[in-house]
């Protein structure tokens, strides 16, 4: 499996993809055309035996904070080290862009891809009460600085303060 970036003629590929492992959350094609023409902030990366696209995953490149768009595996390599590929390459390419900084959002029903976060270093932030529809999933907001490779310091006295102020939402 190699490591590239994702190509416009990828496009029905990813969104066949996305319906396969996300339903009624999945990206469109005219979602993917929209953020493939959103470059160079946003990048795309596929990991791919010849032209069958096993997994990818996607940045936005926001200076010194960048956050994850998007990881998606297919069934069959779930479980394999494959998410934990993409996203270790998610992470050096953010650093290498001058990020400090790299965020995402996963569903708080997402346990396996919780602990991949978890173990590449990442930190819970906070909670967004309901962010994923229709399903009513809150969002889990988890960081970690590039720098260290660690969760970043402060993440859990911020996600002590918005579990706070979600209770109110």
């Amino acid at each position: 499996m190699t490591l590239r970036e994702v190509r416009w003629q990828d496009i029905p590929a990813l969104a066949e993809l996305e319906r396969s492992l996300f339903g009624a959350e999945a990206w469109s094609e005219p979602t993917w055309w929209a953020e493939l023409a959103q470059r160079p902030r946003r990048s795309y990366t596929a990991l791919a035996t010849g032209d069958v696209i096993t997994a990818y995953g996607g940045l936005d490149h926001g200076g010194e904070v960048a956050d994850i768009m998007t990881v998606a595996v297919a069934p069959g390599q779930q479980g394999r080290g494959t998410g934990t590929r993409v996203v270790r390459h998610l992470m050096a390419e953010a650093r290498e862009r001058g990020a400090r900084h790299l965020m995402l959002e996963v569903r708080a029903d997402n346990l396996p891809a919780q602990r991949l976060y978890e173990r590449m270093g990442f930190g819970l932030v906070r909670t967004r009460r309901r962010y994923y529809q229709p399903d009513d999933v809150d969002a889990l907001v988890m960081r970690v600085d590039l720098e260290r490779g660690a969760a970043t310091p402060g993440a859990a006295t911020e996600n002590a303060a918005a579990t706070k102020e979600n209770r109110h939402e």
